[in-house]
């Protein structure tokens, strides 16, 4: 026979303190999970987007020969790399584009005294960028000395940080998100403990243990999915706020947020409410089993 308690959510009576203070404590926490998820997927991002560049950049130092000068040495050398499969562009560097990157290091008195090499800025095509090897040999085929950097003495050092940066944002969710759990488990047994004379009360009067813990576990759930409802959709509006103000890759290039992050957030109602009804039904079962015993 089909006990009359499991289908009757009002038998349940209302704590609103305490049930507001659990839902203010799930969508506060997972506010700052969603926003540590972007966090991890943006510092992703921007890690890829750096590994990605090195890759598909080289810097080629021209030498002029006798009786040459530099900028036109650098112009011809920019000019075979064009011509060579697997490159996109090359562009001659003029001196106040290299002044322009060493002012910040060197100050602006010493500048303009200061022997500057040639340089010619490649770049690659990332689907099949042209090797080294080829670069070197397309340019002495036109008689050019000059030597090729594809950066690989301390691309390796780069993506290492780049690495590293990913595993600790992905750290910090991880964190954040058991944070959250863990807070949700601890509020939902907390407000289950307070009413575990009600429990009783139902056992008594003849629920069975899986009834008692539907109408707890439909109260809870509902609870933790509208709160994680409330803090993901406060993170996505901030998140999407930051994409729009600034622009393609949001505020900064080093966080690049995309559009798609918002997505990703919508799991998060969901989850906090998975969290809050396997935590009630421990809960409940946890308290007939102790009164049993």
């Amino acid at each position: 026979m089909k006990s009359p308690f499991s289908s009757r959510p009002g038998l349940l009576p209302r704590d609103a303190a305490g049930e507001s203070w659990l839902a203010a404590v799930i969508a506060v926490l997972c506010f700052m999970a969603c926003l540590a998820a972007v966090g991890a997927m943006a510092a992703d991002r921007a890690a890829r987007g750096w590994a990605g560049e090195l890759r598909a950049e080289a810097t080629v130092q021209v030498r002029p020969r006798v009786g040459e000068t530099g900028p036109a040495a650098a112009a011809r050398a920019a000019e075979t790399l064009a011509g060579v499969d697997g490159v996109e562009e090359a562009v001659a560097m003029d001196r106040k584009t290299a002044e322009d990157l060493l002012r910040p290091w060197l100050g602006e008195a010493a500048l303009p005294d200061l022997p500057l090499p040639f340089l010619v800025t490649v770049r690659l095509d990332r689907e099949a960028p042209a090797s080294t090897v080829v670069l070197s040999r397309a340019l002495a085929q036109a008689g050019l000395d000059a030597s090729v950097d594809d950066h690989s003495l301390w691309r390796g050092e780069v993506e290492g940080a780049a690495n590293l940066i990913t595993a600790l944002a992905i750290a910090g969710f991880l964190l954040t998100a058991g944070a959250a759990g863990a807070a949700i488990v601890y509020a939902t047994r907390a407000g289950m403990k307070a009413q575990s004379a009600v429990i009783e009360t139902l056992s008594l009067s003849g629920a069975t243990e899986s009834g008692i813990a539907w109408l707890f576990q439909r109260r809870f759930g509902l609870l933790a999915a509208g709160a994680g409802l409330i803090g993901a959709g406060a993170a996505a509006v901030l998140v999407a706020g930051l994409r729009a103000l600034g622009g393609e890759v949001g505020l900064t290039a080093a966080l690049p947020l995309a559009w798609s992050d918002v997505l990703w957030l919508s799991p998060c109602p969901l989850l906090a409410a998975t969290v809050a009804l396997v935590a009630a039904r421990i809960a409940v079962f946890g308290t007939l089993g102790g009164r049993k015993a």
